[in-house]
């Protein structure tokens, strides 16, 4: 059944956080690529546009990437988020402790995790990048369609043995993206995904998150009699 195989997609990709060195066949990234594309966007704009590195290319920007971060605070084109407030926060964290306690990080080891932190710029060892992009001028809703993009290029990814990560780090200098990449200046810098075949022994991958219920994500407001 399709939905089996789209639940099986979903459930079997996780965000991988160490990457074996070989790089993955060009015809595979088209494919990927191929599959992602039919991603729906508001009014079919299809506003993402992919900049995809790798060897010496992508070794540069992750050495710019590591030197920026050492001195300099983060200027993404789009606003981080200001707070993660209750529940969000707390799934936030549940994320960060499970890393910590996979690669043996003890809660209050600063220099540690922020040692961790760094491998965002180094791409995990993934052999390849693709910064996503939208015109600046889309704003919010060009994101919202790079981010349908992400997820449908993630599966894509999956279902072709293809391991991946999506980092929102990878937004946090776009003047180095744009200088490193060629990414032109009229585009907003969305987020990077980093993707190449699991170092599946690494123990940064040996974990998984769950879901939410649908209950905690869902109001039905069918039912006018409740009013």
């Amino acid at each position: 059944m399709i939905d089996a195989n789209l639940e099986l997609l979903l459930r079997r990709r996780h965000s991988c956080r160490a990457f074996a060195a070989r790089p993955v066949e060009r015809e595979t990234i088209v494919r990927i690529l191929e599959i992602a594309q039919l991603t729906a966007s508001w009014c079919n704009a299809q506003p993402w546009q992919l900049h995809i590195a790798a060897g010496a290319r992508l070794a540069r920007f992750s050495e710019a990437l590591l030197d920026a971060c050492a001195h300099e605070p983060a200027r993404p084109d789009m606003p981080f988020p200001a707070a993660y407030p209750g529940v969000y926060l707390e799934r936030r964290r549940d994320c960060g402790w499970h890393l910590y306690d996979a690669v043996g990080i003890a809660r209050g080891d600063r220099a540690a995790s922020a040692n961790q932190g760094r491998e965002n710029f180094r791409m995990f060892g993934a052999p390849h990048v693709a910064i996503v992009s939208t015109p600046a001028p889309m704003g919010v809703y060009g994101a919202i369609d790079c981010g349908a993009y992400v997820a449908n290029f993630m599966l894509a990814a999956e279902s072709l043995g293809v391991a991946s990560i999506a980092q929102a780090a990878l937004a946090s200098y776009p003047d180095i993206a744009r200088r490193h990449l060629g990414i032109p200046p009229d585009r907003a810098v969305v987020c990077g995904i980093s993707f190449g075949y699991e170092e599946s022994s690494h123990p940064a991958n040996s974990f998984r998150l769950g879901r939410a219920p649908v209950s905690d994500t869902v109001v039905w407001l069918d039912d006018d009699s409740q009013n």
